[in-house]
């Protein structure tokens, strides 16, 4: 059974991505970042294995990726975003950790494992990753930043059998977007915007990450794939 790893795979776009690996056969381990979510996936998912892991602490994920043995898949969903509170510099500095330094981290510390298994990388950019979002300038700039790291890692890491792609989603529904789908002054206008005249689901991310990490996508790296209901496209 091949084995992938969710990075921040405990709640919202993460464990609907987990859920559908879980799905089409393979064995999961999620991390989460506070001991009461990951506590709470785990009584709910008691098969697979599920750990608290900061990805800001280079010590702490480097220690988490030497105790697995085997690795096929390694999917990169941890993330925040801080709204206005991004214009100051500390909170902007901390997105940037989190989003895009972090996914750096898991991606140095599991390239050798997956040299190993010629396994691949998912990692999660969006739709900010191809245009600005005011309230948000950290998030953007690590989502485009994701997006930009995910095609050099693909470049670099050809030569090991290494695939490595990125998932770009749009407007889905997890608790992060619960209030924006509660505000019908702002949920119109996003709707209005959206082709396919609805939210995502986290399982149709999961779906596209569960193709990108299977045989049938091997020739496919550096790739980055909206999954927006065509938000991105108007």
């Amino acid at each position: 059974m091949k084995h992938a790893i969710v990075i921040g795979g405990t709640r919202g776009i993460g464990a609907g991505i987990a859920d559908e690996l879980r799905r089409k056969g393979w064995r999961v381990t999620t991390t989460g970042v506070g001991a009461d979510e990951v506590s709470t996936y785990a009584a709910k998912h008691p098969e697979d294995a599920s750990e608290q892991l900061d990805v800001r602490d280079t010590q702490a994920v480097k220690a988490f990726f030497d105790r697995i043995e085997k690795l096929d898949g390694l999917v990169n969903c941890a993330g925040i975003l801080a709204r206005g509170a991004e214009y100051e510099i500390e909170t902007f500095e901390t997105v940037i950790d989190i989003n895009l330094t972090g996914t750096m981290r898991c991606c140095l510390a599991a390239q050798p494992l997956l040299a190993a298994s010629g396994g691949s990388i998912v990692n999660t950019a969006s739709m900010l990753s191809f245009f600005g979002g005011p309230l948000v300038p950290a998030y953007s700039a690590s989502k485009g930043g994701v997006a930009q790291l995910t095609k050099a890692l693909a470049g670099k890491w050809a030569s090991d059998g290494i695939r490595v792609n990125a998932v770009a989603p749009g407007w889905i529904e997890t608790e992060m977007t619960e209030a924006l789908r509660a505000d019908q002054t702002r949920n119109q206008p996003i709707l209005g915007r959206t082709p396919l005249d609805r939210w995502g689901k986290p399982a149709e991310v999961g779906a596209l990450v569960s193709w990108l990490l299977s045989e049938e996508a091997t020739f496919v790296t550096g790739a980055i794939y909206p999954v927006d209901g065509g938000y991105s496209a108007m």
